[in-house]
């Protein structure tokens, strides 16, 4: 009983001895913490309203943001860690070499990461834009360290990889798009009339953009019909809307002047007698 008690009496002490020695220390550093917290998170505001002002990308004002706050918290936790009297050097080569190992870890993030400041810096396309890539293309919904989503016209989603990006070959269109459309009309059509027909729906569309102007011309002479090139520029999210109503549009017009719109024809000759 009486080793009992004084074990307990003897842990009691030195909790009391250990509260006294690092108390304030600890407490110290535990405010210390708490307000790089609160500092580290008015300077990234005040540095991200500040990047703002400048006209940067969203994607790197959010990067430099990020990292400045991250540093300011690091800065606080080195110095609530000397208020403790822990030795900064030996902490920090344990650090790299634990840093080296993750990063051989996660060589897919770090490619990722690298592909996405490349993109950022170098802006080879923009939040906005119809681009094609690696295969699939959509507008451009967001672009962040690690991946590029993409909207795509049937409203879903394309998420694709930075590191699928850089290296690859780009088609950016930009913010408009043009729809492709072939008209087949009789070799004894009056050209001069439909392609002033063609061009007067053209105008009448709103979708239609009036800069770059419409290409309308004849482009190939098939078998029953000369075909007619119509090459309207739109608005990318416009596009599938407008092709639709173009198609509309022109059948309306030409039917209207009797112009002849023939359907394929093949004539099919049999040699020999007869049987």
């Amino acid at each position: 009983m009486n080793e009992e008690v004084a074990t307990i009496s003897h842990a009691k002490d030195t909790v009391i001895e250990l509260a006294i020695r690092f108390g304030p220390r600890l407490f110290t550093a535990v405010i210390i913490l708490i307000a790089g917290l609160f500092v580290s998170g008015w300077v990234s505001r005040w540095f991200g309203q500040f990047l703002a002002r400048r006209e940067l990308e969203p994607p790197l004002q959010l990067l430099i943001s990020r990292i400045v706050w991250a540093l300011c918290v690091l800065l606080f936790a080195l110095l609530a860690l000397q208020n403790l009297g822990v030795e900064l050097l030996p902490l920090i080569a344990g650090l790299g070499v634990a840093g080296a190992g993750v990063a051989l870890a996660t060589q897919g993030v770090l490619s990722n990461m690298v592909a996405g400041l490349s993109i950022i810096l170098s802006k080879p396309f923009r939040v906005g834009e119809y681009i094609a890539i690696a295969g699939v293309e959509g507008v451009v919904e967001s672009i962040t360290l690690f991946n590029t989503t993409l909207g795509h016209i049937d409203l879903s989603r394309v998420v694709v990889p930075n590191r699928k990006v850089v290296g690859e070959i780009l088609h950016n269109y930009g913010r408009i798009r043009q729809v492709e459309v072939s008209i087949g009309v009789a070799y004894d059509s009056d050209m001069a009339q439909v392609l002033q027909l063609i061009r007067a729906a053209l105008e009448a569309n709103p979708r239609v953009l009036r800069d770059p102007q419409a290409i309308v011309q004849p482009m190939q002479f098939g078998a029953s019909a000369v075909t007619i090139a119509v090459r309207p520029w739109v608005a990318v999210q416009d596009q599938v809307a407008a092709s639709g109503e173009i198609h509309a549009a022109v059948l309306a017009a030409l039917r209207a002047q009797g112009v002849v719109i023939p359907p394929p024809q093949r004539e099919v000759r049999l040699l020999g007698p007869p049987a």
